[in-house]
């Protein structure tokens, strides 16, 4: 146990302290937005791995035992999660995360009219949709920690973009999308008009999902989610 609250400390600190502002531009000044880039994506993915391989080997001490309708909760939630995830790394968005940085449009793209922080949004479906058939302590720990994580970077982005954009840009763009998806669009203020490249990435997203769900998951995290079928 001491060794899987370690990784989740190491991680919860490597997404804290190196994107805070003063941090964040002193580190991009010495090695250069592209490599801090990469550097930070890096460190997080080892990170989450040192995550999986401790949880995996934590003792289990069980809140409650899973049931069959719990299996279907990740089942039917994450097709979403993934297309959040890569429609939202393919946007064009200053706002949040994304693989895309060009061009002066703060928000482009059907995803950032749906919220304009789509990554967040699905990493956060991925993390709550994995608590009900796991009902450990350390999958609580993980999957609700994670869950808080997304959550709580939200609003630690639209600060930042205040700052960056001025307030009379932020009121424009914040009147144009919305933190809960879809909801902007309910109220008629975004507009959803799909692209090319809006259905190519769900395309990705989607088939990423299916290897996940039938091979990925069992290979890298050692549990068949379909088990229970």
């Amino acid at each position: 146990m001491t060794n899987f609250l370690l990784a989740i400390l190491a991680f919860l600190l490597a997404h804290v302290v190196p994107p805070a502002p003063p941090v964040r531009v002193r580190l991009i000044a010495l090695l250069g937005r592209r490599v801090y880039l990469t550097a930070y994506s890096a460190v997080s993915t080892l990170l989450l791995v040192w995550i999986v391989v401790a949880a995996r080997s934590a003792p289990s001490i069980y809140l409650w035992y899973p049931a069959l309708w719990q299996a279907l909760v990740p089942l039917i939630a994450m097709p979403f999660a993934f297309w959040f995830i890569a429609a939202g790394l393919a946007a064009q968005n200053r706002i949040s995360i994304t693989f895309r940085r060009s061009g002066e449009a703060a928000l482009q793209g059907p995803i950032t009219a749906i919220t304009r922080h789509p990554v967040l949004v699905g990493f956060l479906i991925w993390s709550l949709a994995h608590i009900p058939p796991n009902g450990d302590v350390v999958s609580l720990i993980l999957f609700g920690g994670m869950g808080l994580l997304a959550l709580a970077g939200m609003p630690v982005l639209d600060r930042r973009a205040r700052r960056r954009l001025g307030d009379a840009e932020w009121v424009a763009v914040r009147a144009q999308t919305s933190i809960v998806p879809f909801l902007a669009i309910v109220e008629g203020r975004a507009h959803f008009n799909t692209d090319r490249s809006f259905w190519l990435w769900t395309g990705l997203g989607l088939a990423l999902y299916a290897w996940f769900l039938l091979q990925g998951h069992r290979m890298l995290i050692g549990v068949d989610p379909l088990a229970w079928f």
